[in-house]
């Protein structure tokens, strides 16, 4: 490539990512010599069990048994979604529930596997996931805002797991180039938007070189817990790629504040359309009038409900997984009692990498040659029409 030169000298550089760096560069001008791996926003994110205990009331045994949990699996923060919890001392609060670590992450389950998914196995190069014929799955980082105790990427929590090289990048771009089936890059980690805005902005200038990709699309969850981070900077930077979409992940009505109101707008300014993908979470979203609460606030800040997945067998997340009936039941409830904008295609992603398979309530009850017997949200039978075609 052109810059083949220039991702040498940035590749002779330690692989160990840098000190977190605060600031953004005076200029926005691309220089992969000047780009940082990463970005850290948050200036005090909570890490250590100790410095959760200042905020949440945490007794010495229960310290102890958390600090073998992070262990395993790391902790981390932001102050502001810490700030969501409404009772500090109810255990079961769904922003805690979501954040701070649980004794049943080291419960293994028989069902679980590090890698439901089977991303590793379906990845074609390092952090490139070709699953399906059109799109495919860009990793750029294993970093994140706030490590959210459902991930189904756990597997990338290791305390100095570098992002992916430049080099690794244009090599998985080099692939996407000889494929010209793939019309769909979907950027995600990790969180894209912990990289530096300079650093994403030569990863998205990457992709909009190759002709055949139509459709660039982040998956982030920074409006969420860190909407600090949606700054000029980073809109102007993003404002520029016109096929650009965003995914976020509003899981709870709590999480629709203010804040993340207004970072959602500023993406929105810049022409970026915004869907979100809920997880079904036991104790957190489990119910249809907390779902409905969701679906209606996040179509009232125009960010469109597009998926509710059933949370993925990964090790360490058994106590959030809900009956996959439950997930029907709650979009049942849904229909009819809210606007159609405001109903997710539920899905269930299909583990060893066989793809997502939408399911949902049955309303066909029967089909003949000229006539189906159908039944609506209410639950009435109706005789439909059915015309030869």
């Amino acid at each position: 490539m052109e810059n083949e030169k220039l991702v040498k000298k940035t590749e002779q550089k330690s692989e160990e990512p840098p000190e977190p760096n605060f600031e953004e560069p005076p200029s926005t001008k691309l220089c992969l010599k000047e780009i940082p791996s990463s970005t850290q926003e948050v200036r005090h994110p909570i890490a250590s069990i100790e410095a959760l205990a200042k905020y949440l009331p945490l007794n010495e045994q229960v310290k102890i048994a958390l600090k073998q949990v992070i262990k395993s699996y790391q902790m981390l923060i932001t102050p502001y979604y810490l700030s969501l919890i409404k009772d500090v001392m109810d255990p079961h609060d769904p922003i805690r529930r979501q954040c701070v670590p649980s004794l049943e992450e080291i419960r293994e389950n028989e069902h679980e596997t590090m890698d439901p998914l089977a991303e590793e196995k379906t990845s074609v190069t390092p952090f490139l996931v070709h699953r399906y014929p059109d799109r495919a799955l860009l990793l750029v980082t294993g970093r994140c805002f706030m490590y959210c105790r459902h991930c189904t990427r756990k597997r990338l929590w290791k305390a100095k797991n570098a992002e992916p090289s430049l080099r690794e990048i244009d090599q998985a771009l080099r692939y996407v180039k000889d494929k010209p089936q793939i019309r769909e890059i979907i950027v995600s980690g990790g969180d894209p938007l912990t990289l530096h805005s300079e650093r994403l902005d030569y990863i998205l200038s990457a992709i909009r070189q190759i002709k055949s990709v139509e459709v660039m699309r982040i998956g982030t969850r920074t409006p969420v817990v860190n909407p600090q981070r949606i700054d000029a900077m980073l809109c102007r930077i993003l404002e520029k790629y016109e096929n650009l979409w965003i995914n976020v992940q509003f899981n709870h009505p709590a999480e629709v504040t203010p804040q993340a109101a207004e970072a959602c707008r500023k993406l929105q300014r810049c022409g970026i359309p915004l869907s979100n993908q809920a997880v079904l979470l036991k104790g957190v979203n489990d119910n249809p009038d907390v779902m409905k609460q969701l679906m209606q606030k996040l179509q009232a800040i125009r960010v469109r409900p597009y998926y509710l997945y059933q949370c993925d067998p990964v090790v360490g997340a058994n106590h959030f997984r809900t009956s996959v009936y439950q997930g029907i039941e709650i979009i049942e409830k849904l229909r009819g009692h809210t606007s159609g904008m405001c109903i997710p295609t539920f899905v269930v992603d299909g583990t060893e990498g066989k793809g997502k398979i939408p399911l949902g309530p049955n309303y066909l009850i029967s089909l003949a040659k000229d006539q189906v017997t159908l039944r609506n949200y209410k639950n009435e039978v109706i005789q439909y029409y059915n015309p030869q075609g």
